[in-house]
């Protein structure tokens, strides 16, 4: 009897001593939450505050876990079974490959984007000459986002489309033109490579038999997994171990960049919203390159491209892509059109560019060597 009443003694102070640990872990896990929700509402509201004070202060009125700050492009279904609807999505090691596309690239859009498809990409389709249904007997067209707006270039959509709080789960954004060959290129062994380099910006190396190269530097070095800098002493641009910058070193074309996240946040920000051709901006990418340009911007030569150099936007293809046919308008000719206009916007974007870095005092050049270069050609 004295056994029996012990042990029922006993029983209610286990259930006694459970009920605690359960409150207690209820307590240290709410108060870890809401750490976390402070975390993240105080960096969200110091960035906020100090982009748009207007835009933080209409948020107020909203409890702080309720605010989604970002979003992305993985598309939902219009229904979930029961039994799925409360399972997280894990987005993690997303991946984004975004190009400018016309129909007459049909096929090489296609063959590039199936070498995309056996990695974890999202692939986002800018449609420059407004034709989308023309996708859609492709298999995976269903599954890539569609945008469509006339006559607008890559930077265009980049700018409007790929901000940094739409893009921020994936890890490496791809902005690719759509007239490189791919036969060379694995996707999952780029991006091995440039985590293994610690690549913030890079390119693949464009094949020496390509049809359009433009500067030394992409060109493919068969001997090496990566490349940072190149060696030229003669022509005008004169490249040795003492250069510090483009297009010597810490320098990728336009045509195939790649960008990690952190790369991506300050280039959305450099792209100027009305210069769509974007010249000039390759040679500001080092300084997005989250420390050293000489380091931290490569070309990978071990995963190689062939750039066609395939003038569509503006032009008209004729079925042989090697023949070239210039539309017209008004008389004119679209192709040198679009040659002065970016020449122009080239240099309005020096001209801004030299006007910024004069205007605040706050900024401090991190590459002297360029700095000296603006020296010399103002006296």
């Amino acid at each position: 009897m004295g056994k029996s009443t012990f042990k029922m003694r006993q029983l209610p102070m286990a259930v006694v001593c459970i009920v605690m640990i359960f409150v207690l872990f209820r307590t240290v896990n709410y108060e870890y939450y809401q750490e976390e929700i402070e975390k993240k509402w105080s960096l969200f509201g110091e960035t906020m505050a100090k982009e748009n004070p207007d835009n933080f202060s209409k948020l107020k009125g909203l409890p702080r876990g309720i605010i989604h700050a970002t979003s992305n492009f993985e598309m939902r279904p219009l229904w979930l079974p029961s039994s799925l609807r409360s399972k997280v999505s894990d987005y993690s090691n997303r991946n984004l490959l975004a190009m400018p596309v016309g129909i007459t690239q049909k096929k090489n859009v296609n063959d590039m984007v199936q070498k995309f498809l056996t990695g974890n990409f999202t692939i986002i389709l800018f449609h420059y000459d407004g034709k989308v249904d023309e996708w859609s007997d492709l298999d995976w067209s269903r599954n890539a986002i569609h945008i469509a707006a006339k006559n607008q270039t890559k930077w265009w959509f980049a700018k409007r489309f790929l901000h940094p709080d739409i893009v921020s789960i994936y890890d490496y954004i791809f902005i690719w033109d759509e007239d490189l060959g791919v036969e060379h290129f694995s996707p999952s062994r780029y991006i091995e490579i440039v985590k293994e380099e610690g690549l913030e910006i890079s390119q693949p190396a464009l094949d020496p038999g390509s049809g359009e190269i433009h500067h030394r530097i992409t060109v493919r070095a068969r001997m090496k997994k990566v490349h940072r800098r190149v060696y030229e002493l003669r022509g005008k641009t004169k490249c040795s171990e003492e250069s510090q910058g483009p297009p010597c070193t810490g320098f990728v074309e336009g045509m195939a960049p790649v960008f990690s996240r952190s790369a991506w946040f300050c280039t959305w920000h450099l792209i100027q919203n009305d210069l769509v051709h974007g010249w000039g901006m390759d040679m500001k990418l080092g300084y997005c390159a989250q420390g050293d340009r000489t380091k931290n911007v490569g070309v990978v030569d071990s995963e190689y491209v062939v750039h066609k150099g395939i003038q569509s936007l503006g032009g008209d293809l004729t079925k042989d892509a090697s023949t070239k046919t210039t539309s017209t308008r008004h008389g004119l000719d679209m192709r040198t059109e679009i040659r002065r206009q970016s020449t122009w916007e080239l240099e309005v974007f020096k001209e801004r560019w030299n006007q910024a870095t004069s205007e605040d005092r706050r900024w401090v050049n991190p590459y002297k060597s360029d700095q000296r270069r603006r020296s010399q050609r103002l006296s």
